[in-house]
């Protein structure tokens, strides 16, 4: 294969999948602008429960429980203590005892090891047999119970049961689980370091995090909305308790050993039959990070999470439960990891190849490229010039015999 074939085959690729990122941009936005607030319903008409996983979390827990507790007098708060080194499991317990007496609606649910620190998956299933068995083998097991699943530095807006409540919601029987919208606290705050430049930079980073949640992932979540694939996120997660027993098993276990537990659960609730929800209409906030590596550490882990989940590609094709558009959707999230490693490694390769190549031969690179090379350039300019421009019309391509005939066959907006 010549160095000419070789650059046009990786440079086309790499511009089509640049304008496939831009008309997907299009696309989940359009509808996340256009979107109105909902309707409320009533809190009082659920049994609310927040699952806190925590391990080594005692700098945050105190105020996160007083929180919880304040802000939502007749929900349950179930604290999941992963062995903790620190002293998280006692000032649970501390704040357990209230004014002499004991809180009913504050939970500790301990762990040791070896069982514990296995993942937050395990944490949480650990608080769904706590709150099994708290509830006992003759309760009534109905859709009003939710299980909410709030970080232990997560502030749940005071309106996000009333907005979880309303009908398009778990107002609507069909609807297994709900994500709120995610916010980063702390972007008006900059880290407490000495360096003005470390300052600035941790700010701005926690700052860029809030954007990437309230805009791109709201949007996209947003349109989720056409296609019935909205996914659940690790923080605001709302779960009816009896979508939870359909998918639990034996064991027990709703959330599977993925490191993207949240995810792995919508795939789970949604080939299972339940829909899902998202809203904007109200928010968890918690701590964007201020440390450059701790965020790659944390997308590391996001990533790795995604490639785990591939293993539901069959199960999600399957499903009777999800359209073909849905599926599509599913699989392109579940590829993105492996279309970006694809990426790295062909974006670079028609860089590498013209500068040696006109390196080496400037005259003949010229030639190739005003002879017809251009091409490969212009036409996805062009094409997004129309997209901005809205000119959606449909062209048709021509055909040979048309060509030679001259028939006139564009049909275009």
């Amino acid at each position: 294969m010549s160095v000419k074939v070789l650059l046009a085959i990786t440079q086309a690729f790499a511009l089509t999948m640049s304008v496939a990122f831009l008309v997907y941009v299009v696309v989940i936005v359009v509808p996340y602008l256009r979107r109105k607030p909902a309707p409320v319903g009533d809190p009082a008409d659920f049994t609310w429960h927040f699952f806190v996983p925590c391990r080594d979390e005692q700098t945050v827990i105190r105020e996160t429980i007083r929180y919880l507790r304040t802000t939502f007098r007749k929900a349950h708060v179930w604290v999941v203590d992963d062995d903790s080194d620190d002293r998280t499991a006692r000032v649970v317990r501390m704040l357990w005892r209230r004014h002499g007496g004991y809180d009913p609606y504050l939970h500790l649910v301990p762990r040791v090891r070896p069982e514990a620190r296995t993942g937050k998956g395990d944490a949480l299933n650990a608080a769904y047999r706590a709150l099994n068995e708290w509830m006992g083998p003759d309760a009534r097991r109905n859709d009003v119970v939710v299980v909410v699943v709030v970080d232990a530095d997560g502030r749940p807006a005071p309106n996000c049961l009333e907005v979880c409540a309303a009908d398009h919601l778990f107002g609507d029987a069909e609807i297994g689980a709900v994500q709120l919208d995610v916010r980063m606290s702390n972007v008006g705050t900059p880290p407490p370091s000495r360096n003005p430049a470390g300052r600035w930079f941790g700010l701005k980073l926690a700052q860029l995090q809030d954007l990437e949640f309230r805009t791109a992932i709201a949007a996209i979540q947003t349109s989720r909305g056409f296609t019935g694939t909205i996914s659940m996120g690790g923080n605001g997660q709302f779960t009816r308790l009896t979508a939870l027993d359909s998918i639990a098993g034996p064991d027990e276990q709703p959330w599977r050993g993925s490191l993207l537990e949240d995810f792995e659960l919508g795939v789970h609730l949604l080939t299972a039959g339940w829909r899902t929800g998202f809203t904007p209409d109200s928010h968890v906030a918690q701590e964007g990070l201020y440390s450059l590596r701790r965020f790659l550490v944390q997308r590391t882990r996001w990533g790795q999470g995604t490639m785990q989940c591939a293993r539901y590609l069959r199960r999600i094709w399957d499903s009777p439960h999800l359209s073909t558009l849905g599926a599509a959707e599913m699989m392109y999230y579940l590829a993105q990891p492996w279309l970006q490693l694809l990426g790295s490694l062909l974006y670079p390769i028609p860089f590498v190849l013209l500068v040696t190549s006109t390196a080496g031969d400037p005259a003949r690179m010229w030639a190739w490229f005003t002879g017809g090379a251009w091409i490969l350039f212009a036409v996805y300019w062009r094409a997004l010039f129309r997209l901005v421009r809205g000119r959606n019309g449909w062209t048709k391509t021509r055909r040979n015999t048309e060509q030679a005939a001259g028939a006139k066959v564009a049909l275009d907006a």
